[in-house]
């Protein structure tokens, strides 16, 4: 088949960048011909809260990323749209995860529209954890310009469902596996790399930080006296996308300033490993969620979880088994953090997902996407 993916990729950075790329190589790895139409133009400056947009890794050499897109250009999007038309490709794969996006991709969809092409919506969220006024007006345009959708939960369906009125078919199939950062370290040398004490434990918070992701919870179950007899420290890394003063008060308050290693600033690809394998549990304590790139990143290094149980986290991360599954409550983040460390739980679990792990490759995702329209 000929496949465009439309979305962020290189050089932009992040998570979905990351997502894009992943699933356009496996798609090549079945013998497709793959191109991914990503961005001139993604955000206006002022609407992106981090440092910068752009990556500072190597350009992929293996696939074929073309920059075409203005996200707040109509004219553009008609163009590109009539581009894809153009290329008669078998299918369309749009990346969706803000509302933002939607005028752009409904519109291109429109244009690129061919009785041979079909349009698919692979949302990542429908309805973002943070909400505007602009995901109750933009999102109907998008969805009603798709043929089909996959999800990676079944509260993204749900969403999706909210905005489809014509019941379109649609999949659901967990967000797979993270797996190209490269293998373990040993803890030894992920801690030479990091400049941090091999001996001692080291939870992990991972990724960008703003309010629904929960981090002054961790903190506050950190400070648990329970968890100084070990003694284990919190690692923090990834950048602020919101104001960071009340996460350092709150450490000061809280008298844990030897105990939490900041490390707030964007974290690269090439680093990733570093962290998961210096950790011996990563903690996403989300105030709300969909699905997580961070569990995937979890399941390649194999290392233990704790999750909230919000959103599609808890099917993602079986309790007691592979992690934990705790309320968004400091006192239930504290007490599975004492279990794990006091029970000695992290043999057994890294032992369960080696086995989970199997249930999130790519090629169940490209058979999801692949199964609407056989």
């Amino acid at each position: 088949m000929k496949i465009i993916i439309v979305g962020t990729a290189f050089p932009y950075r992040g998570g979905l960048a990351a997502y894009n790329e992943r699933l356009a190589r496996e798609y090549v790895k079945q013998g497709h011909e793959v191109e991914i139409l990503t961005f001139k133009l993604q955000y206006p400056a002022f609407l992106f809260p981090g440092n910068t947009q752009y990556s500072q890794e190597l350009t992929p050499k293996d696939l074929k990323i073309t920059r075409a897109i203005n996200s707040v250009s109509p004219l553009n999007w008609r163009k590109v749209g009539l581009q894809i038309k153009a290329k008669a490709p078998d299918k369309v794969i749009f990346c969706y995860w803000m509302a933002f996006m939607a005028p752009c991709f409904g519109t291109i969809a429109r244009y690129a529209r061919s009785p041979k092409t079909k349009m698919i919506g692979l949302i990542h969220n429908m309805i973002p954890h943070e909400p505007t006024i602009l995901d109750k007006l933009f999102p109907k345009y998008f969805v009603s310009a798709m043929d089909g959708f996959v999800a990676m939960a079944d509260s993204v369906a749900a969403d999706i469902n909210s905005f489809d009125k014509s019941n379109k078919p649609k999949a659901v199939s967990p967000h797979p596996i993270y797996d190209h950062y490269g293998e373990s370290l040993t803890k030894k040398e992920a801690a030479m790399k990091l400049g941090l004490y091999e001996q001692k434990p080291y939870i992990l918070f991972f990724g960008f930080i703003r309010y629904y992701k929960g981090l002054d919870l961790l903190i506050e179950a950190f400070a648990d006296e329970r968890l100084r007899a070990f003694p284990v420290r919190l690692i923090v890394a990834g950048e602020f996308y919101e104001n960071p003063q009340p996460y350092l008060e709150q450490i000061i308050d809280l008298k844990l300033e030897g105990l939490v290693e900041l490390r707030t600033g964007f974290i690269p690809d090439s680093e990733v490993r570093n962290y998961f394998s210096v950790a011996d549990l990563i903690a996403q304590p989300y105030r709300s969620a969909t699905q997580s790139g961070v569990s995937q990143i979890a399941y390649h290094f194999e290392k233990p979880m704790l999750v909230t149980n919000v959103g599609g986290l808890a099917s993602t991360v079986p309790d007691q088994k592979v992690g934990y599954v705790v309320e968004v409550e400091p006192k239930n983040i504290a007490d599975a953090l004492v279990d794990f460390y006091t029970n000695n739980r992290a043999e057994i679990m890294i032992e369960n997902i080696k086995i989970e792990k199997q249930k999130f490759t790519w090629s169940r995702m490209t058979d999801a996407i692949d199964s609407l329209f056989k």
